[in-house]
């Protein structure tokens, strides 16, 4: 998963219009026991070009020796998450353990995630559960490798 990742997503939730994003994923490894992971997403044009920044998020994802891993994760919008979970062979499954808000971040609070390496691309999920919606589909995008 090391590498940066690019490509297309889509944002679904109840009350507002379905969103295609584009996304770029960076993580890396600097020879530490963990990964940084930064995730950026934007509105596009119609040619697919990047035209208003939507959101980040960065952390760092720690994965244990017995397959298990432990993610801490943060969003300018005023959220801050820990995540735990377990390694697969080429996937990760996440559920949130801790979701931190500021005073004006929305009411977010619960997530599962599942990201995995599929033909080379990098798929991932988000379901989320906020206010009084219940765990339900989010956000999945498909993401080419460019760099490593």
């Amino acid at each position: 998963m090391i590498g940066r990742w690019e490509g297309v997503g889509k944002s679904v939730w109840p009350g507002e219009d379905e969103l295609e994003f584009g996304q770029q994923l960076d993580i890396a490894q600097n020879g530490g026991n963990y990964l940084h992971f930064l995730s950026q997403t934007f509105r596009m044009n119609g040619e697919g070009v990047a035209t208003e920044p939507l959101s980040m998020e960065t952390g760092f994802w720690r994965p244990q020796a017995d397959g298990a891993i432990e993610v801490v994760m943060c969003h300018p919008e005023g959220i801050a998450e820990i995540w735990y979970g377990k390694i697969t062979g080429a996937k990760v499954e996440l559920t949130t353990d801790a979701v931190a808000r500021t005073a004006t971040a929305q009411e977010y609070t619960a997530g599962q995630r599942l990201y995995g390496n599929v033909e080379g691309d990098l798929l991932w999920t988000f379901d989320k559960a906020q206010g009084d919606q219940p765990l339900q589909t989010h956000q999945w995008a498909r993401l080419a490798r460019t760099g490593n």
